[in-house]
C-alpha cells in the first residue's frame, strides 16, 4: 500500500505507515479491548443464539457430520488454538483440499474458490451470510480471538508466511477486520496483507469502533463472501 493511498472501507483515513504503540499505551488499550470483547461479545453471542440454533438444526439435518468445524489456527504469536465454524462443507472435505490446489484463486499462502464443489447446499448460503463464523463468539470470550483483529490463519498456511507478513500474528487475531470490510474474498493476498499491517500500525478504540460498525453493511451486502 502506497503513501498516501486510502484504505478501502475507512474512507479518508491515509494509510502511511505508523509506528507500533508504545508499550504503556499498548497494554491500557489491550485491556480496554478485552474488556469491549467480553462486553460486546456476551451481548453479540446472546442476540445471535436464536439464529445459531437454526442454522444448528439446518447443518444437522441436511448433511452428514458434525455440526461445528473445528480447525487449529494461528494465534496471538503464532500460537494454535481451535477455532470454531459452522461446518459448511461434506464431511471429510478437508482431505479433498489437495485435489483443488490447481483451482486455487488467490496467490500467496492462502486457498479461495468462489465456487467451491465442497461447499453444501446449506453450507453456501452461512457462509454468503457469515453466520457460518458466529460461534467464533465463543473464542473471543475465551481470549483466544478479539472482536476486530486479522484473520486467524490456518496453522500449515501461517508456517509459510515470509516477511513482513509475519507481523499479523503480532496482536491477537479478530472475528472482522479492515479487508473484511473492504471487499473480503474480492481483494488479493497482498491487499489483505496490507490491511492487517495498517490496523497494527494504527490500532485503536475508534478504529475498532469504526470497523465494527462497518462490518454490519458489509455482512449484509454479502460482498466477497464465499
Amino acid at each position: 500500500m502506497s503513501q498516501g493511498a486510502v484504505t478501502p472501507g475507512l474512507t479518508g483515513m491515509p494509510a502511511a505507515a505508523e509506528p507500533a504503540l508504545p508499550a504503556a499505551r499498548r497494554a491500557a488499550f489491550d485491556a480496554v479491548k478485552r474488556g469491549m470483547d467480553l462486553l460486546l461479545g456476551g451481548v453479540l453471542l446472546l442476540l445471535a443464539a436464536p439464529v445459531m440454533l437454526m442454522a444448528a438444526a439446518a447443518v444437522k439435518l441436511t448433511s452428514r457430520g458434525p455440526v461445528l468445524f473445528r480447525q487449529q489456527r494461528a494465534g496471538l504469536g503464532g500460537r494454535p488454538f481451535v477455532m470454531y465454524k459452522f461446518r459448511t462443507m461434506y464431511e471429510g472435505a478437508e482431505e479433498d483440499r489437495a485435489f483443488l490446489a490447481a483451482a486455487n484463486e488467490k496467490s500467496g499462502p492462502v486457498f479461495k474458490m468462489s465456487d467451491d464443489p465442497r461447499l453444501t447446499p446449506v453450507g453456501r448460503l452461512l457462509r454468503r451470510t457469515s453466520i457460518d463464523e458466529l460461534p467464533q463468539l465463543v473464542n473471543v470470550l475465551a481470549g483466544q480471538m478479539s472482536l476486530v483483529g486479522p484473520r486467524p490463519l490456518w496453522l500449515p498456511e501461517a508456517l509459510e508466511v515470509r516477511g513482513e507478513a509475519r507481523a499479523r500474528t503480532s496482536v491477537k487475531p479478530g472475528l472482522t477486520c479492515l479487508w473484511q470490510i473492504s471487499g473480503r474474498s474480492e481483494l488479493s493476498y497482498r491487499q489483505w496483507v496490507d490491511l492487517d499491517l495498517y490496523y497494527i500500525r494504527r490500532r485503536g478504540l475508534l478504529l475498532d469502533l469504526l470497523i465494527l460498525v462497518q462490518t454490519v453493511p458489509a455482512v449484509l451486502s454479502c460482498r466477497g463472501a464465499y
